[in-house]
């Protein structure tokens, strides 16, 4: 689990943009990053500081995972046939915590981890406890009997910040999602303009 789930707002002001579309983040009123060099005038960045601007954009976005396993995705898209760059998203886009999310199940993309983590969630019928599992289309997602009471999840799903997207399919009665097909680029509804393109860049120096 990521060290920086207590502190996640400070990705939003280290990043200088709401990265999840969030009203209650501190970047709508402190549009600085943060610590006491915050507000000071930045030069021009290189080629190489927006690859990485972008990289850790996409990054933080899915939970802050760590770079090593956000290399690891990227050697994986690399891979397979197509598009790196749209094979990224796939793959991204397939994690079961980010699934979680899309699902509105949970709030933030943290607290889905956190969901999984405790045991909450089953794919096809049987629990999964690990954020990174890789979600294949068709299967089903739901949570556990034992936890559709839990007030938080009713909480998260009657929140109007988001939608859930065309590629999941929702049965909100039931908490149970299919998860239809692996989205495009264009699809995925991204708050803020990603740029995968340029997270490859990042990685083919």
């Amino acid at each position: 689990m990521t060290k920086r789930i207590s502190s996640k707002h400070k990705i939003d002001r280290r990043l200088k943009i709401n990265l999840w579309g969030r009203p209650k983040s501190p970047f709508n009123t402190r549009a600085y990053g943060p610590g006491q060099h915050g507000q000071a005038r930045q030069g021009k960045p290189s080629d190489y500081g927006i690859q990485l601007q972008a990289k850790q954009k996409l990054k933080g976005y899915y939970g802050n995972i760590n770079e090593r396993q956000f290399r690891n995705i990227y050697k994986k898209a690399a891979m397979q046939k197509g598009d790196t760059g749209e094979n990224l998203i796939g793959l991204l886009e397939r994690r079961l915590d980010a699934v979680v999310y899309r699902a509105k199940f949970s709030t933030t993309i943290f607290s889905a981890r956190q969901l999984i983590n405790h045991g909450h969630v089953k794919v096809n019928g049987k629990k999964v406890n690990i954020g990174s599992y890789i979600v294949k289309e068709e299967d089903t997602i739901e949570i556990r009997d034992k936890s559709k009471q839990l007030a938080f999840i009713d909480i998260a799903l009657a929140n109007k910040e988001r939608e859930t997207p065309e590629y999941i399919q929702l049965d909100e009665k039931n908490k149970k999602v299919k998860f239809v097909r692996t989205p495009k680029f264009e699809e995925v509804p991204y708050p803020v303009i990603m740029e995968p393109n340029l997270v490859i860049e990042y990685y083919s120096r």
